[in-house]
Order: structure tokens, then C-alpha cells, then sequence
């Protein structure tokens, strides 16, 4: 597929979703095309021994992050590389833009755990107007070979010490970074923009690399911050909440 941006993702990554909203309203008034693609969290770490260095909740949300990519590999295999945008809305929608309610006492773990699960994905696929069928994919450890080659191919267009999303501009011969990172989603009248100064960085054959470790929780009701509050900033020392690199 030729399109103008190639967004890898994994559906577990706020930032990622963050970028991805602000992709789609630049979609909308540039008219661009977007090939959604693959990058998994769960398999960049595989060798990473997740008790050590993460938070104790991020193994169960990284693996929950593989379960619902193996979802969106059979999709697009069997619906076309078109019903991976809406199934990814879907996801984003209902993980970040769904404030818990106030009878929800799950842990923050089993909150994360809950994602990877039929429980969750159906109403999801349903929603996207998608077969409830394609939830027998969680389980399916044969998508993870096309996601593995998917995540190895964002990842040797950046180099390895990235996170997610990665966006390959003006693919093939563009380059690509990881980010833009954002907390905050732009107005739609400074969304393009903020667009353009980053595609006319990404031009800039010799730029690369424009970093702060320094973070705000994204506005997004999972996090309770709402579009007038900053939310409380966190250093994402290495791109992640690694506890020790």
C-alpha cells in the first residue's frame, strides 16, 4: 500500500493514541493516507526482564498489547489494510477515552490484564461492525511472526532505543522517528500546523533527534486529566517507565 504516513502502534500505548487523534485530524483537513501498521511492546521487550525493570502492571498491559495486535494481523488479513483504522479508533476509545466508573475497584493491573480479553474485545469488534470470530486471534501465537517482522521493520528505520508510535513519513524513501510525542491534543485550527514544522524537520536530511524525558500524563479520561488540566509530569527516562535501563 502507498500512503503518505505509515503509523506503527500498539494499541496499549497512550502516547501512541495520543499522536495517533492528532494524525487523524491532519488526515482530515490535508487529506492524507495512513497505512496503520504493527510495533509491539510485548515483543521489543521480550528479553527484558519485566520484574526488574518496569512497574508491576506493565508485563500484563504489554502482553494484553500483543493479544489485541494479533486481533488487528487477522483483520487486516481477512478485511483489508482499510479496517485496521476503525478497529484501532475502537481500542483507543474504549482503553483511554472511557474514564473508569465509580463502582470500578480493579487494580490498575487487572484493568491492564482485562484488555486482552474476549470479555473486552467483543462489544469492541462489534462496534467496529468486524465478526465476533476474530477474537479467537488472542490466543493465536501464529500473527506474532507478522508482528515481530512489522515491529523489526519500524525499529531499523530509527534504531532500537525508541518507543511507540513510530511514524515513517513519506514512505518508502522518507524518514522516520519515533514520536511526535504529545500530551495534548492541538486545536483542529493548529493541528496542521504543528504537522508541518515536524514534516519540515523530517525533510531536513541531517535532523535527528529532538528530546525531553520530561512528560505530562496525557489528557485522557483513563488518566482522569481532563483537556484543562496538565497533566503531572513523569520522566520517561530511555522512552519508557523502565525502572532501571
Amino acid at each position: 500500500m502507498d500512503a503518505d504516513i505509515n503509523f506503527y502502534f500498539d494499541p496499549v500505548c497512550p502516547f501512541a493514541w495520543m499522536t495517533s487523534k492528532w494524525v487523524r485530524q491532519v488526515q482530515k483537513q490535508r487529506d492524507y493516507t495512513v497505512d496503520w501498521r504493527f510495533i509491539s511492546l510485548r515483543l521489543i521487550n521480550a528479553r527484558v526482564d519485566y520484574d526488574a525493570h518496569f512497574p508491576p502492571e506493565y508485563e500484563a498491559g504489554h502482553t494484553a498489547g500483543l493479544r489485541l495486535l494479533r486481533v488487528a494481523a487477522r483483520t487486516r488479513a481477512e478485511h483489508g489494510r482499510e479496517a485496521v483504522a476503525p478497529l484501532y479508533a475502537a481500542f483507543g476509545t474504549h482503553i483511554f477515552d472511557t474514564a473508569p466508573g465509580p463502582d470500578d475497584h480493579r487494580t490498575e493491573g487487572e484493568v491492564r490484564e482485562l484488555r486482552g480479553t474476549r470479555e473486552f474485545l467483543e462489544p469492541i469488534l462489534a462496534e467496529a461492525g468486524l465478526p465476533l470470530e476474530l477474537a479467537e486471534a488472542l490466543d493465536d501465537e501464529s500473527w506474532d511472526r507478522e508482528i515481530q517482522q512489522e515491529t523489526d521493520e519500524a525499529l531499523s528505520l530509527t534504531g532500537k532505543d525508541v518507543g511507540t508510535p513510530i511514524i515513517h513519513f513519506e514512505p518508502p524513501t522518507g524518514v522516520a522517528f519515533f514520536g511526535p510525542v504529545i500530551s495534548r491534543l492541538p486545536h483542529e485550527d493548529v493541528a496542521v500546523e504543528l504537522w508541518d514544522h515536524v514534516v519540515a524537520l523530517a525533510r531536513f536530511p541531517g535532523f535527528a533527534e529532538l528530546k525531553r524525558s520530561l512528560r505530562e500524563q496525557p489528557q485522557l479520561a483513563a488518566f482522569g486529566v481532563d483537556t484543562d488540566t496538565a497533566g503531572k509530569q513523569e520522566d520517561w527516562h530511555g522512552g519508557s517507565r523502565r525502572q532501571k535501563k
